[in-house]
Formats: structure tokens, sequence, C-alpha cells
């Protein structure tokens, strides 16, 4: 199994150094020197990887210079993982393990939609979520979804006005116009 770890952007200097917009919660395990990566149709080793700038920087002993790198740019890295694998942080999850979870109300209104998928934003996840046949995005921060319970095969989300029903969410912004 495949899980995103990152999208490679400009190339950093003239050795063959990559910036690299991290998509994972354990950089320093997915990005170890010697580890691999599957970068499109190719597997890269990491040669060395270090934070420069609120960016990782990493060196693939497969690319030798930047004119290599450059022909990289925009590309998505991805990592080979056991599906039985979980991540060392118990608050965090792969994308595998929440897929086909329901989704529950917090306030009882039992289960409400299934999770199809989860959309990772520079600054914070969502989750895809099917409701009634239509397709609702729900930010995954635990505010807006306080339990995730992967054995149990649910996700709690707060009953926010409009979270889980878009419509609401347009008449009480057409409302606040109106006031």
């Amino acid at each position: 199994m495949q899980v995103v770890i990152g999208r490679i952007g400009r190339a950093h200097g003239i050795r063959g150094e990559l910036n690299v917009d991290i998509r994972t919660d354990e950089p320093d395990r997915r990005f170890a020197p010697g580890s691999s990566v599957v970068c499109g149709t190719r597997t890269l080793t990491v040669a060395s990887a270090r934070h420069h700038g609120g960016r990782l920087v990493v060196a693939f002993k497969e690319i030798p210079d930047r004119n290599a790198a450059e022909e990289l740019h925009g590309t998505v890295l991805e990592a080979a993982i056991d599906p039985e694998d979980v991540p060392d942080d118990p608050d965090e999850f792969y994308d595998h393990q929440l897929v086909g979870l329901e989704v529950r109300s917090e306030g009882g209104d039992g289960v409400v939609g299934t999770v199809t998928g989860l959309v990772h934003l520079p600054y914070q996840d969502t989750l895809t979520v099917e409701i009634d046949g239509r397709e609702v995005f729900i930010p995954f921060v635990t505010e807006l979804v306080p339990v995730v319970d992967v054995a149990g095969g649910f996700v709690t989300v707060k009953d926010v006005e409009g979270l889980l029903d878009p419509a609401k969410a347009e008449n009480a912004a057409a409302d606040l116009v109106d006031d």
C-alpha cells in the first residue's frame, strides 16, 4: 500500500537537492537516509534530508544535479507501507484507516454519512464525507472531529450548523446578510 508523504517543489542549489512540501506527520521516519520513496514510476533512495527555511531539503542518490532535480518539480512522493502499519502517534491516522468509517453526529442523530477520502491541504487535512449522495468537506481538526475510533469503525463530528448540511450553511449565511 502506498501513502503520500510529500510533493517535490523547486530544486535547491546545484547538487540535485530538492525542496519537499511535507505531507506526512512522520518526515524523520519517511525521509531518513537510506529509505526508499516512490516518485512517479521511479523509486528513489534518500541520501540526506535537512530542514531549511521551514521546508525539508532532500537529496536522492539517483538525482545527481540541478537539471535532474528540476525534472521532478511537482511530482508526488509516496512510501510503501504495510496495511497493518499504524503511525507512531496514536492521534495520527493513515488515509486508508479513515476511508469507510461511519460519520456520526455528536448530537446523537446516529450515522449521517461515510468517510470517502481525505484532501491534504497545506494547513490542515479535510475529510471527504458522503452524506445522502452529496460530497461534504469537513476540516479534520479535533474541534470539529473530536472522536476517531478506527477499531469501532466511526468518527464523531460536532453539531455545528451547516457543517453536515451545506444548505443550512447557505441559509445561515443568508440570514446574517438579511440582518
